[in-house]
C-alpha cells in the first residue's frame, strides 16, 4: 500500500472522530493525530467545524498545535513553544520529519549543516541515521546521502498541506505557465509555417533549376548532333574528291595483244 493511500485512510479516520466530538474532547484526537507515525497531512482535520470552534477558548492552543503540524517546522515550534502544549517524543519526531519535507520542497540539495541546524542534530552520523530510518525508510522522501559533498540530494518528497493563500499563488504560477506555453506554441507554429513556406520555395527553385539543366542538356545535345552531322558531310565529300583524284593520277594499265 503506497503512502498516499495510507494518508487517505488515516485522514478519513481522524476526520470522522473529530466530527463526532466537541470542545475539550477534541484535544485527545489532536494529540493522537499529531503523534500518529503514518499521518503527515492535517488540513482536512483543520477544516472540521468543531475543530475550528476551538479558537478563542481555553482549548485554542490545541488548534494552534494542529496548525503548526499542518504548516510549521521545528524552528517555528521552538519560537512559540511557551504558548503550546509540550510535545511528546512522537510529536517531536513527527515535526522534524515534516521539517525535512518543507526543506525538500525549497531545494533538492540540502546541506548537512542546514539540516543539523534545523533539526537540532549534533553530528553527521545522527543526521544520516535520522534521514535513513525516520524519513527514507518511512517513505516520505527518497534521495542520496553524499558524504563527500556533505548534503542530502532529494529525489522525491511527499507534499505538505498548503498554507493559507498558497493555493492562490500556485494558481497564478500555473496561469503564468499556461500563458508562456501558449506563446511558445504560437511561436513554434509560426516557425513551422515559415519552414513549410521555405520548403515549398526550395522545392520550386529546385524544380526550376532541374528544368533549366534539362534545357541546357537538350540544347547541348542538339548542337552536338548538328555539329556531328556537319563534320560527317564534310568528310564524305572530301573522301569522294580524293578517290577521284587518285583515279586520275593512277596510270592505267594497257593490255598487250597475245601474239
Amino acid at each position: 500500500m503506497d503512502i498516499e493511500q495510507k494518508q487517505a485512510e488515516h485522514i478519513d479516520f481522524f476526520v470522522k472522530q473529530a466530527s463526532a466530538l466537541k470542545g475539550s474532547a477534541l484535544t485527545s484526537v489532536i494529540v493522537e493525530a499529531t503523534s500518529h507515525p503514518s499521518l503527515f497531512a492535517f488540513s482536512e482535520i483543520l477544516s472540521v467545524p468543531s475543530v475550528l470552534e476551538l479558537g478563542g477558548n481555553e482549548n485554542s492552543v490545541y488548534l494552534d498545535l494542529l496548525r503548526l503540524f499542518a504548516h510549521g517546522t521545528w524552528s517555528d515550534y521552538k519560537s512559540i513553544a511557551g504558548r503550546l502544549p509540550q510535545l511528546a517524543s512522537a510529536q517531536a519526531l513527527k515535526l522534524k520529519q515534516l521539517t525535512v519535507l518543507t526543506l525538500a520542497d525549497t531545494s533538492k540539495e540540502l546541506p548537512y549543516d542546514q539540516l543539523m541546524q534545523e533539526l537540532d542534530v549534533t553530528n553527521v552520523r545522527e543526521l544520516e541515521d535520522f534521514l535513513i530510518n525516520e524519513c527514507m525508510y518511512v517513505g516520505i522522501v527518497r534521495g542520496k546521502l553524499d558524504q563527500l559533498k556533505r548534503c542530502f540530494e532529494v529525489q522525491f518528497a511527499a507534499g505538505r498541506d498548503l498554507r493559507p493563500g498558497q493555493l492562490g499563488n500556485m494558481l497564478q504560477t500555473l496561469t503564468d505557465w499556461l500563458t508562456t506555453s501558449d506563446n511558445l506554441l504560437v511561436s513554434i507554429q509560426e516557425k513551422i509555417k515559415w519552414a513549410d513556406t521555405m520548403s515549398e520555395s526550395d522545392r520550386k527553385h529546385r524544380k526550376e533549376v532541374e528544368e533549366r539543366v534539362d534545357e541546357v542538356k537538350k540544347s547541348l545535345s542538339l548542337k552536338a548532333d548538328v555539329d556531328f552531322r556537319g563534320h560527317e558531310e564534310i568528310y564524305s565529300e572530301s573522301g569522294g574528291v580524293m578517290d577521284y583524284e587518285e583515279d586520275r593520277g593512277r596510270p592505267k594499265r594497257r593490255r598487250h595483244p597475245i601474239g
